[in-house]
């Protein structure tokens, strides 16, 4: 993988974006990290990864107050239509970095899942697990569902053909020794499926995102609905085979009537790259997301920043870390 990259001569100003003065002879480099729609959280949380980074020729040290970046890297955060797109787009040169659920990456390293039938993206590496992207099971209070195996005969929304959720929800369901032809599958969007559950036609559904989800929340503000544990031996097996599943778990009182916290896994929200990267960059890309510094920046700048943490980077993973990232967790002690 190339990058786009000039000599940066002393005392010239570089336009990128800001005028940049009194750059020393240093290579610049451009990395640019797919994220998702501008409305979304991978678009504002990319930002802030770009900005963490990020050090021009001419910043003032780290330890001077200025960026704690990788000298001489100018990232962008792009806006993308998400995680396949960026899978194709890294694997394709377009992107340095995006930003890719973790079933979605395992899917394309290993050719299964979504990417059943396409030539695998073997080189598709990790970075960092960022935060949890939890995997609810709502159902309506009156139904009957205190675990997975009660969904049996029940009418249940998987999420639309093509979604990571449907691949996901699948996969849980024969955990529990269940398919398909077990349950009445409905294959809708998430505030579809709620709007039948308002309406008496939907026993349950599955949905894969950060909580408090807007759809749910609002549903249990107007409806008896429970949060469907997702726990025991059989997601124990599961994660097991599954190794881009994590624990998770829902506090108390994200959603309206909920009164205990409720178990479940989650998917990591994950920023991925290719084999073909430096080992010297990403060992810097990663040692800059988890200075100090940098996860004050995460901690103020986004709601899912303060999810950015040394101890999450390693959870869930599924494929393997890019070596640089990887040098760098087994120097803090994070993998052996």
């Amino acid at each position: 993988m190339k990058f786009f990259s000039f000599k940066a001569l002393a005392g010239a100003a570089v336009a990128v974006g800001v005028m940049l003065q009194g750059a020393t002879a240093q290579e610049m480099k451009f990395f640019r990290i797919g994220t998702g729609g501008t409305a979304g959280t991978y678009y504002p949380i990319g930002g802030l990864i770009a900005n963490a980074i990020s050090n021009p020729p001419g910043s003032r040290a780290c330890n001077e107050g200025g960026s704690c970046g990788v000298p001489g890297l100018v990232a962008t955060a792009v806006a993308s239509n998400g995680s396949v797109g960026n899978v194709n787009s890294i694997n394709g040169g377009t992107l340095e970095a995006g930003f890719s659920q973790s079933d979605v990456a395992y899917w394309a390293q290993t050719g299964t899942g979504l990417w059943e039938g396409q030539p695998k993206v073997e080189k598709l590496r990790l970075i960092a697990n960022l935060y949890p992207e939890s995997i609810h099971l709502v159902a309506r209070k009156d139904a009957g569902i205190a675990s997975v195996a009660d969904l049996k005969g029940k009418k249940v929304s998987l999420d639309e053909p093509g979604s990571g959720t449907l691949v996901d929800a699948k996969i849980i369901l024969d955990a529990f020794g269940l398919s398909e032809a077990d349950i009445s599958p409905e294959y809708l969007k998430p505030d579809q499926a709620a709007d039948r559950m308002r309406d008496g036609a939907m026993d349950a559904f599955f949905f894969v995102g950060g909580y408090p989800a807007g759809a749910i929340a609002e549903l249990s503000s107007q409806h008896d609905v429970v949060l469907v544990p997702i726990t025991g031996p059989e997601v124990d097996k599961l994660r097991e085979t599954y190794t881009f599943f994590a624990t998770d778990s829902f506090p108390a009182a994200t959603y309206k009537g909920q009164d205990a916290a409720v178990p479940t896994i989650s998917v990591g929200a994950q920023l991925v790259t290719s084999a073909d990267l430096p080992e010297d960059l990403v060992y810097g890309i990663t040692q800059a997301l988890f200075n100090e510094t940098t996860q004050k920046l995460f901690a103020s700048g986004h709601s899912k920043g303060k999810n950015i943490k040394l101890d999450n980077a390693v959870q869930g993973a599924g494929i393997p870390f890019h070596p640089g990232a990887e040098k760098f967790y087994r120097e803090a002690g994070k993998v052996k």
